[in-house]
């Protein structure tokens, strides 16, 4: 199994409402789950956001948590409802309703990595999807929740950065439409999320490093941002999609040379969101 469920990075002085999180850039792969797999141990991670946990470490030097998930994407998906199991994976599990992410192999056990290539050759226990969920998704979960409601108590309110990475081949629908291939994705849920201000705030601090942004196209954010975003209490969820071109060879799933120069870029961003959350801050809407 994953050695951990997640891994927390706190600053030595805890100066800002927000909390980073990255529920898929974990790489931990057991060996038999690998083994047991349809896929070879390369091909497994095209799911994964890799290295988008070294691209925010910079967030505690700016006094805000970075939460880590310990468990990879293929194993175990954090960014969906402990409900969206899949009957074509496990056994003794009804269809109920229709819910496009588990219908296309997307649930939280996931079926399938990217491009639709399955994982298993058959399917899995409930006992074993329950398991995994025990000792991943809800550990997860509840220290997400723990450090939003540390944010509520000591800041008065709390803004969650939810981070993950979009192959480039993801935006190709865009440039086909004659439009600019963003950088950055933000998700807020087309406003449900968060306060447009904070929002605002958010792609300011991309637009000022030079990169281009949208908003909810074509990644408005998932379970994560749906659960979290609770603007009328204080708690407010943006998903942050980056480009993996930016910063990575996604064929080999390895960092680009320039990787540092995009990282160093990246913490002047973190720093200029970690203000957002600054006590001295304050938002028309407060």
């Amino acid at each position: 199994m994953p050695k951990t469920a997640f891994t927390v990075l706190e600053p030595d002085c805890r100066s800002s409402a927000v909390v980073f999180a990255s529920p898929h850039s974990a790489c931990d792969y057991p060996e038999w789950f690998v083994r047991r797999s349809l896929l070879n141990a390369h091909s497994i991670r095209s799911s994964e956001d890799a290295f988008v946990d070294r691209l925010f470490e910079a967030a505690p030097l700016h006094g805000a948590p970075f939460l880590k998930a310990g468990a990879p994407r293929a194993f175990l998906d954090l960014n969906r409802s402990v409900d969206e199991l899949d009957p074509a994976l496990i056994k003794g599990v009804r269809k109920v309703g229709h819910n496009p992410r588990v219908a296309s192999g997307l649930g939280v056990i996931p079926r399938v990595v990217a491009n639709g290539r399955p994982i298993y050759s058959g399917k899995l226990s409930l006992e074993e999807a329950n398991r995994r969920i025990d000792s991943y998704w809800r550990p997860y979960h509840a220290r997400l929740q723990q450090l939003l409601n540390e944010s509520i108590d000591m800041f008065g309110r709390a803004v969650l950065i939810d981070c993950h990475s979009m192959p480039n081949e993801a935006l190709d629908s865009m440039a086909h439409a004659g439009r600019t291939r963003p950088d950055i994705v933000l998700g807020d849920r087309f406003g449900a999320s968060s306060d447009s201000e904070i929002v605002d705030l958010i792609e300011d601090a991309f637009l000022g490093a030079g990169l281009n942004i949208t908003r909810n196209t074509p990644f408005a954010g998932a379970y994560v941002t749906q659960h979290y975003g609770r603007p009328s209490r204080k708690q407010h969820a943006v998903q942050i999609e980056i480009n993996r071109s930016l910063y990575m060879d996604e064929a080999r799933i390895e960092p680009r040379s320039d990787f540092a120069e995009f990282q160093n870029l990246l913490a002047t961003v973190i720093g200029k969101i970690a203000e957002i959350g600054r006590p001295g801050q304050r938002l028309a809407a407060e």
